[in-house]
């Protein structure tokens, strides 16, 4: 029986700049990236999060449950809206993001008067998965909910795994974000991180803060150049990721990462072979615009890596 894991956070509608300054739309948003991409990987994976009564909310569930994505957890707020974004991406293929957020209906998920039904079934799962954006969204009380649901999970014997995507215009109260994360960072089985997160919030040395969590954390530290370290911070395995030559789209390079990642290690797959899954997934998706790749362009041996990675 495959595990059944839940994404938290949000998602929002997506314009993409064209060169000509005309936009496309889409929707997208990390945590939803990697349900989408799970979701294709074969794994039984539901979104929790909350949305308006307006078409593009309608839109985004109708899509997600085409995806295989379940919605029994996706809250309707009346009068709200989806958060929305527009990408604009440079020539090599790195992009810039401008927010319109502030009153999203994602951020009243646990703001609901049927919050304790929602921890309560959040508290069901295998795998719990969120990120420092889905933290981002909550004020105090839904951190403090969202962390009961987490704390749930592990009681039940779940696992839980984190993100460490870190927005800094999420964050007003620098404090607060490293207090936040340090909550998250104890309470993850597996965590996802990156030096492009951990040393704007915690300082140059700031990938040392994963030392407190390696004991208890399967901790997968990403560079900015493209490899991975899979345990200590020091002296870890190096897993690199083979060079994409036609990049156009870094958007959810991360987000399909780590969905390839946490689905190899779902199935049994070393934390090496998971990462290099992580670096396949992630080099089709930067050859293609937007968060979510056509069906098509995703081959069907993902998770059947050829050979054992290259360490170092």
């Amino acid at each position: 029986m495959s595990a059944r894991i839940v994404c938290i956070g949000e998602c929002m509608v997506e314009l993409r700049e064209r060169p000509d300054g005309t936009l496309t739309r889409g929707h997208g948003g990390d945590t939803l990236n990697t349900a989408v991409y799970l979701a294709r990987l074969g794994e039984h994976v539901d979104y929790a999060t909350a949305l308006g009564d307006d078409p593009w909310s309608d839109e985004m569930v109708r899509h997600w449950r085409d995806e295989g994505i379940g919605t029994s957890l996706v809250r309707r707020i009346a009068g709200r809206l989806p958060g929305l974004y527009v990408i604009q991406t440079d020539t090599s293929g790195e992009r810039r993001f401008v927010y319109w957020r502030d009153s999203a209906a994602a951020r009243t998920l646990f703001d609901q008067p049927d919050v304790a039904d929602l921890i309560d079934a959040l508290s069901g799962y295998d795998l719990l998965y969120f990120s420092g954006i889905t933290l981002s969204i909550y004020g105090a009380a839904g951190r403090t909910a969202l962390f009961a649901a987490v704390d749930a999970v592990r009681v039940r014997g779940g696992r839980v795994a984190f993100d460490t995507n870190f927005r800094p215009r999420g964050w007003p109260d620098r404090d607060v974000a490293r207090a936040t994360y340090r909550e998250a960072l104890a309470r993850a089985d597996v965590v996802l991180a990156s030096t492009e997160d951990l040393e704007p919030l915690f300082g140059p040395d700031g990938t040392h803060e994963l030392a407190a969590h390696a004991g208890h954390a399967e901790c997968v530290l990403k560079f900015a150049h493209p490899a991975v370290r899979i345990g200590s911070v020091d002296a870890g395995s190096v897993i690199a990721a083979p060079p994409v030559a036609d990049v156009i789209d870094t958007t959810a390079a991360g987000d399909s990462f780590a969905a390839a990642y946490l689905a190899a290690r779902l199935r049994g797959f070393s934390p090496a072979e998971a990462a290099a899954a992580g670096h396949r997934l992630a080099g089709i998706v930067v050859r293609h615009h937007g968060a979510i790749v056509p069906r098509d362009a995703m081959p069907l041996d993902i998770l059947l890596p050829a050979a054992l990675p290259h360490e170092a």
